[in-house]
């Protein structure tokens, strides 16, 4: 347990470092790495200086309810029994940091309401700065903010604990949860209470995903079904894409047309990769019309879905590869085209140099990105010259 002596100590720390402009190595040090970083992204976003609360998304009437929103329903009773036994509020929120759900305790709740910390309150730190559920998302790792060390000084009477939530079968991340109190209620537990939070959803994620089907169509395809990676032959999982992509179903002569195109290939070729698919799947492929009875996901649909959001760096993330690169199904072709144009659209209007470098990183040949941040970076930035030099040759 920490005393209120050492918490004050604390944020008189915090202040002293928060106010000067330079870091020095020394001072860093107390302080996390990521925690200091974060402070200079705030300090370079164009976030207003009177924000108190988090921007407020309206929720969509119309939107399907997604994996994620499904599980937290399915566990919300033990998620509030968490945040009422710590007098805490809970909150579950995107891989955007927007609050999907939340319950305060009663002696959180005027407090939560005040800053938005409630379902539809957007939390990305580029909009409100320092927070945990943003950090923890960015650096996929559990997270604690104290005090004056969050950006608004709305929330500097808090203190933060997030963890991310994992999709049980591809690790990725699809959310975060964030427990929150007063910061003179900090405690070492608060992490592991985040963390069980994290876990108690990822357990009801498995729970809704017994008959799951994952495809990885970027780089090197792969499917995984119930977390077991399937032998196909590159056909078969084309038209797994296929039939993910048109999930209300195709009858067999537009799955051949969508496969093959004007290709001379006959029906029964189509009707033999049908069958065989179908021993494989059992009754998880329907017919007339063909479609995938099981839950599905895929790498390509949570990149659409956040280009979808405006979560430009998670899409980037998602993307490891080329869809399909060597497929050349019309509409598998297509949907690449159209997914790649966008994903160059919102390369040429990011304004976050850190999230361009790390895709350039991982693709040297992205013309769009180099060309997007010889507009971002100073000239006297130590990659300029280089990016410019590479784009002219």
């Amino acid at each position: 347990m920490f005393t209120k002596q050492d918490l004050l100590h604390q944020r008189h720390t915090i202040d002293k470092l928060r106010n000067q402009s330079v870091l020095t190595p020394q001072h860093a040090e107390k302080i996390e790495q990521s925690i200091a970083s974060s402070w200079q992204r705030s300090a370079s976003a164009d976030i207003p200086k009177e924000r108190l609360a988090a921007p407020l998304l309206k929720p969509a009437s119309n939107k399907n309810p997604s994996v994620l929103d499904v599980a937290i329903q399915a566990c919300q009773h033990d998620l509030k029994h968490v945040a009422e036994q710590s007098s805490m509020v809970i909150a579950v929120a995107d891989i955007g940091s927007t609050i999907l759900w939340a319950a305060p305790s009663a002696q959180m709740r005027s407090a939560a309401e005040k800053v938005h910390f409630v379902a539809g309150g957007q939390w990305k730190e580029e909009l409100v700065g320092t927070n945990a559920l943003a950090l923890s998302l960015k650096t996929r790792q559990s997270s604690c903010v104290f005090s004056n060390e969050h950006y608004m000084s709305s929330v500097h009477d808090w203190v933060c604990y997030a963890a991310p939530i994992l999709d049980p079968y591809t690790q990725q991340p699809v959310g975060v949860v964030d427990l929150s109190a007063t910061w003179k209620n900090h405690n070492a537990l608060g992490m592991l209470a985040a963390e069980r939070c994290a876990a108690i959803i990822q357990n009801a994620l498995i729970e809704h995903q017994r008959q799951h089907l994952f495809i990885r169509a970027f780089s090197t395809p792969q499917i995984l079904f119930n977390g077991k990676a399937l032998v196909l032959t590159p056909r078969q999982v084309e038209i797994l894409t296929i039939l993910t992509l048109c999930p209300q179903g195709l009858n067999l002569e537009k799955l051949h047309h969508a496969l093959y195109g004007e290709r001379k290939v006959s029906v029964g070729t189509l009707k033999a990769e049908m069958s065989q698919l179908r021993d494989i799947l059992g009754g998880l492929l329907g017919s007339r019309p063909y479609r995938l009875l099981a839950h599905v996901e895929a790498d390509f649909l949570q990149a659409e879905d956040a280009l979808n959001a405006g979560y430009v760096a998670m899409a980037l993330q998602l993307y490891t590869g080329v869809l399909l690169s060597r497929s050349e199904s019309p509409f598998i072709c297509t949907w690449r085209d159209c997914l790649e144009s966008r994903l160059s659209d919102a390369i040429y209007k990011a304004k976050e140099p850190d999230m361009l470098l790390k895709h350039l990183a991982r693709f040297p040949e992205a013309i769009d990105a180099v060309q997007r941040l010889t507009e971002l970076l100073p000239l006297d930035h130590p990659a300029h010259q280089l990016l410019v030099k590479y784009y002219e040759g």
